[in-house]
């Protein structure tokens, strides 16, 4: 079978096993558990903690001991293991542990398809650049089809959209077996210190100026997209509590317009190589956040209205917001290391955006829009989206001026190779 067809399996279900619950779980936790709207946040939390540690691990197993494909594999299935355990849970508290147990196999996974795909194609003399994109792009494609089918189906707010995501991941897992090897390739023992033994070396990457300053970044943004993720559906389905609003379009299909911001994504991702070779690898990462600007600058003054058209904007502009950093990120640091650490630099990379980012933008803004939007009658949604406008503005910038790159044609080139 094609190698690119077969990573392209890989990259659909990889994402449909979250998809198929991510948006969703706010239905499930406030409609029929009806339980306290004040644990809620703590359930998006349980990416950012698993992604704190559990990528780097895995990418150091990966990097010295273990096929990245087999340990990918085994992550999925027993990650799924535990998604068929969520429907039995009864109370708040032992949600959000199972919860966190399924994201500590789930989350390392992002960054070992990453590491599974590049190396499968760079031993078929691919070209990654030009290649991976039109590879990754059906992941955004398998999350929309799992939302998609959740709604639906009127799963978004039963135990079965837990079962939906438990059954892709484990015939994903099983079927990960079957993918092109990516064996370790620090394996060998000889010189080495004591640091490149436990497989640390990829913590040396921070001593880096360049590269110390693009993980921090990565973790201001890894904040914006949980933003994102936790308050974009409720935020459109709170126009409900107006009467002009109460039947539009918008809050009967909250959640096929959110998925709107995934169908530009799988356009987006497109796109990368082009930009990348005609703009280089800063000037696409500053578009990403300008565009971070725009997605919540948009939903503040938007409404299901005559404001209609900037909700769909907004949705528009995530593709760009998500992608230009995430996707050229996970490129840039594929160039900017060495093979021997690939995985762990990768995991590395997680664990900024998806870990310390998504523990920070969960933490933060949960206490922020609490204590200065909340009020006995809602949230002040316009204030809520204005201040985080300015937040990606003000990251904008600062990396507009900090971070020196300088555009090199051939440094994109050296993606393929």
């Amino acid at each position: 079978m094609n190698v690119k067809f077969r990573l392209t399996i890989m990259s659909f279900l990889q994402f449909f096993v979250w998809g198929a619950w991510l948006i969703t779980v706010a239905n499930y936790w406030f409609g029929t558990k009806q339980w306290d709207g004040a644990q809620f946040g703590a359930i998006f939390s349980t990416m950012g903690i698993a992604s704190i540690f559990m990528p780097t691990i895995c990418g150091i197993v990966a990097d010295r001991w273990i096929n990245a494909e087999k340990l990918y594999g085994l992550l999925h299935i027993l990650g799924g293991l535990t998604l068929f355990y969520v429907p039995q849970i009864t109370n708040p508290s032992d949600f959000f542990w199972v919860i966190l147990v399924a994201m500590i196999f789930y989350m390392p996974t992002i960054a070992l398809s990453n590491s599974v795909a590049y190396n499968a194609l760079k031993t078929s003399n691919l070209d990654v650049v030009k290649d991976f994109p039109p590879i990754r792009v059906w992941g955004t494609v398998g999350f929309i089809v799992a939302m998609w089918i959740t709604n639906l189906t009127g799963n978004k707010a039963s135990e079965n959209q837990f079962y939906i995501a438990a059954v892709a991941a484990i015939g994903l897992g099983i079927y990960s077996f079957t993918l092109p090897k990516c064996e370790p390739k620090g394996k060998t023992t000889d010189n080495k210190s004591f640091i490149d033994l436990l497989g640390l070396s990829s913590f040396k990457l921070f001593a880096d100026y360049k590269l110390a300053l693009f993980f921090i970044f990565s973790m201001f943004l890894g904040a914006a997209l949980q933003l994102t993720n936790a308050y974009g559906d409720v935020f459109l389905d709170d126009f409900k509590h107006l009467p002009e609003y109460a039947d539009s379009i918008v809050v009967k299909y909250s959640t096929i317009i959110m998925s709107i911001s995934q169908i530009s994504e799988t356009l987006f991702i497109l796109a990368i190589p082009f930009f990348l070779k005609r703009f280089g690898i800063k000037q696409v990462m500053l578009f990403s956040m300008i565009a971070w600007v725009l997605r919540f600058g948009l939903f503040a003054y938007g409404n299901p209205g005559d404001g209609l058209w900037m909700i769909i904007l907004s949705c528009i502009v995530y593709g760009m917001a998500f992608d230009f950093f995430n996707i050229s990120g996970s490129l840039f640091v594929e160039t900017s290391t060495d093979s021997t650490i690939r995985s762990s630099a990768q995991g590395l990379f997680m664990m900024m955006t998806n870990g310390f980012g998504a523990v920070l933008g969960s933490v933060t803004s949960g206490y922020i829009i609490d204590k200065y939007f909340t009020s006995a009658e809602g949230k002040d949604w316009h204030n809520i989206w204005l201040t985080f406008a300015i937040y990606a503005l003000i990251i904008a910038v600062a990396f507009a001026v900090l971070f020196k790159h300088k555009h090199n044609p051939k440094d994109v080139e050296s993606f393929s190779h």
